[in-house]
């Protein structure tokens, strides 16, 4: 087991952590933790995250009641990002969708600049 330690946060403190569906291995979402959230999610069990845009702590689900519910926290190979196995109770996207990512990009589109 890698200690918590390790973790290498941004200089706002916060970290990027996916969470993943760990019965079905699909990409759920991607948001931010900074040390407390972290701590309260592996204390609760309850995957809890910092928003920055309303500059707080909040529990997913918590008035959706779509929770997230801890299996395991990964780090990666440099502890600058994580990766959350949960287990969700109903869709993790505000929009009513499984997963926030599912809108695929359309390849015949250029971006600008490139």
């Amino acid at each position: 087991m890698t200690e918590a330690s390790t973790i290498t946060f941004d200089s706002d403190g916060l970290i990027p952590a996916v969470v993943q569906d760990a019965r079905s291995g699909e990409v759920l979402l991607l948001a931010w933790m900074n040390r407390e959230a972290l701590d309260r999610t592996l204390e609760s069990g309850s995957v809890t995250f910092w928003s920055r845009s309303r500059g707080e702590l909040w529990v997913k689900g918590a008035t959706s009641g779509n929770t997230l519910t801890l299996v395991s926290v990964q780090i990666n190979c440099e502890g600058n990002s994580l990766l959350v196995l949960a287990h969700p109770a109903g869709p993790t996207c505000h929009t009513g969708n499984i997963s926030c990512f599912y809108r695929e990009l359309d390849p015949s589109i250029h971006l600008a600049g490139s």
